[in-house]
């Protein structure tokens, strides 16, 4: 068998755990709608389900290098998933707590938010394998960032089924409770047991594997940081999460929000299961991108698709602030039914989805950017970006404080624009390898 063909399997493989980590990720987006319903929970609250996900990257990403560097992509692989069957099913244990309207939410929503945290610790350990794998079995450079924008293609249709899933669990959202979301979770450990098994069957390559490697070793004098460009990478990976989560968040909660609230910022009091459509073609315009990333990849270098792409979000964004919520559109939405229909949206809102197209590729330029020419220190330097990953925690929170302060959704978004600038700079020069003179073989 030939050496292309031993890496069909474990890249399938790879691409499956892709979709994973977006579909249990997406989840803290509807859980988010209905916390946001609970009295005493403010639009900064909503998002400590997803901060507490991705605050996990930051207590996991090195952690997560290391043991992908000591044991190998499938043993990391299968821990993860593990670890994830143990968080979703605390998340699942706060949709069986007893509630009723009037009673304490504390109790429940610090369960879900302990099984967030949990789940957060796998989707870091996938994502630390998934990314390297990939770009070493494409050889780096363009082939390798094309893989892990096919990859990302994945990640994107899982991110596309949930928020229309969780519209269609919410229902009746001043009835809603995370006993709705019951549903969801058991699709994902259902989804993490197959793929538990699936993974323990197939042969897993091990590229970067040094255990063979005999003799005392050598302390390093260098490491991923020593390298400019990954550092500048880091801030931008940090930035980039933030930006790909907090857009929707935000259209989610600008569109579920009553017009008519006495207090806080007003939405469009759109019914869940249509803001879920909006949110749901997002995520396809993602998939739509990274298929598009992944097919002009071996023609286009990361540094050009991340130039572009910055530079159009910050058009797109910064005219969907600037916008009167008036101005509204018949916009075609993905449905829950596998089809296409047209929901009546603001103007800015279709704007800010068309954002999907852009942060669709921005992943894997960054990735394949910044770990460029690092060599020997690429697994390590996997798990410092899953460090950073933190930022599609912390951005949201920041962008609820700015929405809960000026009472406005939209003001918001300013936060997004501030991040989408420093990609740009970022991809035009910040990139450059100033280190070549540092060993890396």
């Amino acid at each position: 068998m030939s050496s292309k063909n031993n890496k069909v399997l474990p890249i399938v493989m790879m691409f499956f755990l892709f979709a994973m980590i977006s579909f249990v990720t997406g989840l803290s987006n509807p859980m988010g709608v209905i916390a946001k319903q609970q009295e005493g929970i403010l639009n900064w609250m909503s998002q400590l389900g997803n901060f507490a996900n991705f605050l996990a990257y930051f207590f996991m990403g090195l952690p997560a290098g290391l043991l992908l560097k000591r044991k190998g992509y499938k043993f990391t692989a299968l821990t993860a998933i593990g670890v994830g069957i143990l968080g979703v099913g605390i998340m699942l244990i706060s949709g069986y707590m007893p509630y009723e309207r009037g009673d304490s939410f504390t109790p429940i929503f610090t369960v879900y938010l302990a099984g967030a945290f949990i789940s957060g610790f796998s989707m870091c350990m996938l994502n630390t394998v998934v990314n390297p794998m990939l770009n070493t079995l494409g050889g780096g450079g363009k082939k390798g960032n094309q893989l892990i924008q096919f990859g990302g293609s994945l990640n994107s249709m899982a991110a596309t089924i949930v928020p229309i899933l969780g519209g269609y669990l919410i229902g009746d959202i001043a009835q809603a409770t995370m006993k709705n979301a019951v549903p969801a979770l058991l699709i994902a450990i259902g989804i993490f047991i197959a793929a538990f098994i699936v993974i323990a069957l197939v042969a897993i390559p091990e590229p970067h594997n040094r255990a063979e490697e005999t003799g005392e070793k050598k302390k390093e004098k260098h490491n991923a940081m020593s390298f400019r460009h990954f550092v500048f990478g880091t801030v931008a990976i940090f930035l980039y999460v933030g930006i790909e989560v907090g857009i929707p968040n935000f259209i989610n909660l600008f569109l579920t929000a009553p017009q008519d609230v006495a207090e806080g910022a007003k939405g469009m009091g759109i019914d869940p299961g249509a803001a879920g459509s909006v949110v749901g073609t997002y995520w396809f315009l993602m998939l739509i991108g990274r298929l598009f990333g992944g097919a002009l990849g071996a023609k286009f270098s990361a540094k050009s698709q991340l130039t572009f792409v910055s530079a159009m979000g910050i058009i797109f964004v910064g005219l969907g602030i600037l916008l009167p919520s008036s101005i509204q559109v018949a916009m075609p939405v993905f449905k829950a039914d596998i089809s296409f229909g047209l929901q009546t949206v603001p103007l800015a809102v279709m704007l800010f989805t068309l954002c999907g197209l852009c942060t669709s590729i921005m992943w894997g330029g960054i990735f394949n950017l910044a770990v460029e020419g690092i060599g020997k220190y690429t697994e390590m330097g996997s798990g410092i970006f899953m460090v950073m990953v933190v930022g599609g925690g912390v951005l949201p929170l920041i962008q609820g404080a700015v929405a809960d302060i000026t009472v406005s959704y939209m003001a918001s978004y300013w936060v997004i624009v501030a991040a989408l600038v420093f990609l740009l700079w970022y991809a035009l020069a910040g990139c450059k390898n100033v280190n070549k003179d540092i060993p890396v073989e």
